[in-house]
C-alpha cells in the first residue's frame, strides 16, 4: 500500500474522529443553543426575519432584499417581487409569504421556493409587522394604518380584510393548540395591559386578552404546550420583559435572563430561544434559552449585534440581524463544519497528489531527456568509429590494389639444352 494514502487515511480518520468527539463532548451545547458560530450573509443588508420550508431557509429584509439556504450555512441572494420594507416572513402549505412595511397595494408576496416571488395584493394599506400560517390559513397583523388590522388567506393569494380586536400596534402573531395568538407594542390610547393579546381560534373572530405586564410585546411563538413572548421594557426592568401562557389567554410575567431588548423567541429541540437588539446588554448575553419558558439562562452571541429574528429547523438553530449577519447553532452545524474538514483535506490531498505526480512526471521527462542525450553522444560516437574504420578499410583496399597493379610479373626462365 502506499505510504502517503495510508498516512492520508489516517489524517482523514483522525479528522473525523475528533470532529465525533466535539459533537460528543459539545452535543448537548450546540444542540440547545449555546454554542453559536457566525456564518456570511448573502449581503450586508437590514435583515428583518427568517423562516423554512421546503427544505430550505428563507430571510428577507427591511432594504427589499431576500436570501436562501439549504443549510443555514451558505446563503444566496434573490431577487424580491418588489423593494419593499420585508418585516416577517412564514411558511406554510407549501408555499413562502412575506409581508411589508410598505408598497401598497403589493405589500405581500409569495414563493413556493423561496427564490421566485410574485407580488399579491393586500386588503388595506397597513404597516404589516407579522404574517403565520395555522389550520389551513395565512394570517398578517398589522402596527398601524386604517382598519382591517388582520388579514387572512387560505392559499397566500387572495387576502381577506377581519377585524382585530382593537387598533392596537399589533406587532407579532403565531399559531399553536388550536389558537392564534397575537400580542402588540402598546396600544393607541394607553389603557395599561388589557389589551396588549388578542386570540382567535380561526383568525376570523378577535378577543382581547390582558398582557401579564404593560410591556412592548413585539414576539410570540409556541411549543411544548405553552405560549411564550418577549418585550422590550425600560432600562433596568427585567422582572416581566418574558410572559407565559398555557392557552393563550391567562399570561404569567417571567424575569428574562438579561436587561434586554428581546427582539425574537422560537421554539426548538425541547427549548426556547430568544435574541436581542443592540440596544442594551453585552454580546455574553444576546441570547437566552429556556426548557420551560419560565427559567431562562443567558448565553453568548457568535457577534454582537442587533439580532433580529430566530427560528429552528431541521437540527439548527438559525437567527439573522439587522447588521448584515448570520449565527447558528446546532448538531447540523458540527456535522457540516466535519463534512467541510474532511472535504479541504480531501482537496488538499488531491492537490498534493496532482503536483506530485507533476513533479515525478517531470524527473520523468528530465530522465528520458538525459537517457536519450547519452544514449545520442553513444550513437554519435558508434557511427564516428564506423566511418573511421570505413575510411581505414577503404584506404587499405586501395593501397592494396595500387600495390597489385604496379608489381611485374615475374618470367620464368628456361634454360635450353
Amino acid at each position: 500500500m502506499n505510504l502517503q494514502n495510508t498516512n492520508f487515511r489516517k489524517n482523514v480518520i483522525a479528522v473525523i474522529l475528533a470532529s465525533l468527539f466535539s459533537v460528543s463532548t459539545a452535543f448537548q451545547a450546540s444542540a440547545d443553543g449555546i454554542t453559536w458560530i457566525s456564518r456570511t450573509a448573502a449581503a450586508s443588508n437590514t435583515w428583518s426575519s427568517i423562516a423554512y420550508g421546503n427544505g430550505i431557509f428563507v430571510a428577507v429584509s427591511h432594504d427589499g432584499n431576500v436570501m436562501t439556504s439549504p443549510d443555514g450555512i451558505t446563503w444566496t441572494s434573490r431577487s424580491a417581487a418588489a423593494g419593499n420594507d420585508w418585516w416577517s416572513v412564514t411558511f406554510g402549505n407549501g408555499l413562502f409569504v412575506a409581508v411589508s412595511y410598505d408598497g401598497s397595494p403589493n405589500q405581500i408576496m409569495t414563493s413556493p421556493d423561496g427564490i421566485n416571488w410574485t407580488s399579491r395584493t393586500s386588503v388595506a394599506n397597513n404597516v404589516k409587522t407579522s404574517v403565520t400560517y395555522g389550520n389551513g390559513l395565512f394570517v398578517s397583523v398589522s402596527w398601524t394604518g386604517a382598519t382591517p388590522r388582520v388579514e387572512t388567506s387560505p392559499d397566500g393569494i387572495t387576502w381577506t380584510g377581519r377585524t382585530a380586536a382593537a387598533a392596537n400596534l399589533w406587532r407579532s402573531v403565531t399559531y399553536g393548540n388550536g389558537l392564534f395568538v397575537a400580542v402588540a407594542e402598546n396600544v393607541v390610547i394607553g389603557v395599561a395591559a388589557a389589551n396588549r393579546v388578542m386570540t382567535s381560534p380561526d383568525g376570523i373572530t378577535w378577543t382581547l386578552r390582558a398582557a401579564a405586564a404593560n410591556n412592548t410585546w413585539v414576539s410570540v411563538t409556541y411549543g411544548n404546550g405553552l405560549f411564550v413572548a418577549t418585550s422590550w421594557a425600560d432600562k433596568g426592568n427585567i422582572a416581566n420583559r418574558v410572559m407565559t401562557s398555557p392557552d393563550g389567554i391567562t399570561w404569567t410575567s417571567r424575569t428574562a435572563a438579561a436587561d434586554n431588548y428581546w427582539s425574537s423567541v422560537t421554539y426548538g429541540n425541547n427549548l426556547f430561544v430568544a435574541v436581542s437588539t443592540l440596544d442594551s446588554g453585552t454580546i455574553s448575553n444576546r441570547v437566552m434559552t429556556s426548557s420551560d419558558g419560565i427559567n431562562w439562562t443567558s448565553l453568548t452571541a457568535a457577534v454582537d449585534d442587533t439580532w433580529s429574528s430566530v427560528t429552528y429547523a431541521n437540527g439548527l438553530f438559525v437567527a439573522v440581524s439587522g447588521n448584515g449577519q448570520v449565527m447558528t447553532s446546532g448538531l447540523f452545524t458540527l456535522i457540516a463544519d466535519m463534512t467541510a474538514k474532511v472535504q479541504a483535506a480531501a482537496t488538499a490531498k488531491a492537490a498534493a497528489d496532482a503536483q506530485a505526480a507533476a513533479t515525478a512526471k517531470a524527473q520523468q521527462d528530465r530522465d528520458t531527456a538525459l537517457a536519450l542525450g547519452t544514449l545520442a553522444v553513444a550513437i554519435g560516437s558508434v557511427e564516428s568509429g564506423l566511418t573511421t574504420l570505413t575510411l581505414a578499410a577503404t584506404r587499405k583496399t586501395a593501397t592494396s590494389k595500387s600495390a597489385i597493379k604496379n608489381t611485374k610479373p615475374v618470367k620464368k626462365v628456361v634454360k635450353k639444352k
